[in-house]
């Protein structure tokens, strides 16, 4: 009995290791924890929500300025660009605020530390499906 159980266990080891590369992280693994979203939700609720939505998932015409010219605040929730940008672009436009680019939105440099800042990034990240999760992982968005 011993035997086939441990027979297994290697066997199911063997396979969840067959063909993955440790150094690169899956869609299913990301690169946060589930005490970041439900932090990020209370820091994106405070700093955030107001314009983006509280589900991040303001504005689905994102492209199309607003009356006063402005570009308006995308939905975060992985339907807008906010994808395309790797971690450490995401982490600036929080840090320096969209005013530099001509845009609306405040800095949080000064406001909120890097802890709240990643927690914020978690939050609308796990609205963002595997697809889209894995194409930003391919656009070498996540680079500690």
């Amino acid at each position: 009995m011993k035997t086939i159980w441990l027979t297994a266990v290697l066997l199911t080891l063997v396979a969840c290791s067959e063909g993955q590369d440790s150094s690169v992280m899956q869609a299913d693994a990301r690169w946060y924890s589930q005490a970041q979203v439900d932090m990020g939700r209370v820091v994106f609720g405070q700093n955030c929500a107001a314009c983006h939505g509280y589900y991040a998932q303001v504005n689905s015409d994102w492209k199309k300025a607003m009356p006063d010219a402005q570009d308006p605040p995308p939905a975060l929730n992985g339907t807008a660009h906010a994808w395309h940008h790797p971690m450490k672009a995401l982490k600036r436009t929080i840090d320096m605020g969209g005013v530099p680019l001509g845009g609306k939105m405040p800095a949080f440099r000064d406001k909120l530390n890097n802890a709240e800042k990643e927690a914020a990034i978690a939050y609308f990240q796990s609205f963002w499906s595997d697809e889209v999760y894995t194409a930003w992982l391919g656009r070498g968005g996540f680079k500690p």
